[in-house]
């Protein structure tokens, strides 16, 4: 690895002389001319492996330019880029810092600065795999496991046979073996292909319980859609990043708004009343 400083050519070292300011990093030793005021300097690094890239404005007008293919960046530190470009193809950004804007002088003795508050650059993303895909659907389990309780109550409201705790336990069992099905699965196959399986296989088992329940295939057909609906729902909230928080809340709103809606003229003392005879 060398490093080039106006027209000469110096060879980098590890480690570094002194460690007042820096723990760690490569030297070379460069030859200060009087005559000398101004300094060029190009070196060329082949990173593998790193997750972010910083920078420290030392000079007394830092500019940086950074382009990459990596099409999920992060921008991080105490300055931001006063332009940006980011795109499927990758992202550029160009940063400007003057020595006005950060919070040490440009000359100092010793180590009694800390420069490292002012560094700024790029986190390099990575996008959602299997396994955080499968931790994001399970933050939303509590969600499914509410409104397949919620269908499978407002079926029993209007329907003439009583489910049973059990068999409530028994639903709940099977909504929360989805996730290990979903992780286990997505270790072989595509995290959209497990989520199709796991989902289906789930949904089928639940239908099939509750149509011989209710001696129903009205009713089997009605969990079945309903379900059908419910992880169609978590599965495009999955693929949202930016609106999932907002759609989410919304489509509960509106659920919630249908159930008050059916049940508005129940008089609930003598329907309870009722289940429980």
């Amino acid at each position: 690895m060398q490093l080039k400083i106006n027209e000469s050519t110096l060879s980098l070292f590890p480690g570094l002389k002194n460690i007042d300011i820096y723990q760690n990093g490569l030297f070379a030793d460069v030859q200060l001319n009087e005559n000398t005021n101004k300094f060029d300097f190009n070196l060329e690094l082949n990173l593998n492996g790193i997750d972010d890239l910083s920078f420290l404005p030392v000079g007394k007008s830092t500019m940086v330019k950074v382009k990459s293919s990596w099409n999920n960046p992060s921008f991080s530190g105490t300055f931001l880029p006063f332009s940006r470009t980011v795109n499927k193809d990758g992202f550029s950004a160009d940063w400007k810092v003057n020595h006005f804007n950060r919070s040490f002088p440009q000359n100092w003795e010793d180590n009694a600065e800390n420069i490292f508050q002012s560094t700024f650059g790029i986190k390099f993303l990575i996008p959602v795999d299997e396994y955080q895909q499968t931790m994001r659907t399970s933050k939303y389990g509590l969600m499914i496991i509410v409104l397949t309780f919620l269908s499978l109550f407002m079926i029993e409201l209007f329907g003439e046979i009583t489910i049973h705790p059990i068999q409530y336990l028994l639903v709940g069992l099977a909504l929360v073996i989805f996730y290990s099905l979903l992780l286990s699965i997505s270790e072989y196959l595509s995290f959209d292909f497990s989520y199709l399986i796991s989902s289906l296989l789930v949904i089928s088992l639940i239908s099939f319980y509750v149509k011989n329940i209710y001696k129903s295939f009205k009713v089997g057909g009605l969990i079945f859609t309903a379900l059908i609906v419910f992880y169609g729902f978590m599965y495009t909230i999955l693929l949202l990043q930016d609106y999932s928080l907002l759609i989410g809340n919304i489509a509960l709103f509106l659920i919630l708004a249908i159930v008050m809606m059916l049940t508005r003229k129940l008089n609930w003392f003598e329907v309870l009343k009722s289940k429980t005879t």
